[in-house]
């Protein structure tokens, strides 16, 4: 389903997700030649990824090569400061404090009580991705974690009508870490992009330089593999 840029998305709802890279470079020709992304220029250095012509992700350099190699997923809000104070009073910790990013809104980096960083978007003129849940475009966040019931009382405070209310449809949910990754890996979420073929898709990762993270599965919302980028950034694949 394509949506243009103007589409507002509700508190709790995935809105956007962008990759911290060394290369930004490198992973531009990794992505575009993997999902067919085109890139423009984007505010403070980013690049955007488009497919047809509207946004779905951002590619940005790491400010530090200390910081970790990762996809990392925004859920929407319109008081920024009210949920970072939210997540804090619910154990959580906001790491990066709300922050302009230009006129496109602001931002935050927070984690949930169990230590896995998400991010938060308030939006000016950029609401999100222009296109997802189709091929090449963002389909699904899974939160790995080692206690569901936390997670629960968790997200379903902090989001609850995005989860439970009367027109919700839920673009992420959890799973237990071992369920797919060593029980050493600690609680994260996992960014999926939708595919028409995983197992063509898989093919490309591996010619490109990527592999394969995790064994494949299939999970209630569809078939998955999970890989990384040629420069380590885990995401999965995600096959309805």
């Amino acid at each position: 389903m394509a949506e243009n840029r103007a589409s507002r998305y509700g508190e709790g709802v995935p809105c956007w997700v962008d990759a911290q890279l060394p290369d930004v470079e490198a992973g531009k020709r990794f992505y575009g030649e993997l999902f067919g992304w085109t890139f423009e220029e984007a505010y403070g250095g980013s690049t955007w990824a488009l497919r047809n012509g509207e946004p779905v992700a951002a590619l940005a350099r790491k400010a530090d090569g200390r910081l970790p190699t990762v996809w990392t997923a925004y859920f929407a809000t319109p008081d920024i400061e009210g949920l970072a104070d939210r997540v804090w009073a619910a154990g959580g910790q906001v790491v990066t404090a709300p922050v302009p990013v230009g006129d496109l809104g602001r931002a935050a980096l927070v984690t949930d009580s169990e230590g896995a960083v998400f991010g938060l978007w308030q939006p000016g003129t950029h609401s999100g991705f222009g296109r997802r849940h189709e091929p090449g475009t963002f389909a699904w966040a899974e939160l790995y974690v080692r206690d569901t019931d936390a997670a629960d009382t968790f997200y379903g405070g902090l989001f609850h009508e995005a989860l439970f209310g009367p027109e919700a449809r839920p673009d992420f949910g959890r799973a237990l870490v071992s369920d797919v990754f060593p029980a050493e890996m600690p609680p994260h979420f996992l960014v999926h992009f939708a595919v028409a073929d995983r197992d063509a898709v898989l093919g490309t990762v591996h010619r490109l330089g990527g592999r394969v993270q995790a064994p494949l599965f299939e999970a209630s919302y569809g078939k998955v593999a999970v890989v990384t980028d040629n420069q380590g950034a885990s995401f999965a694949l995600l096959e309805r």
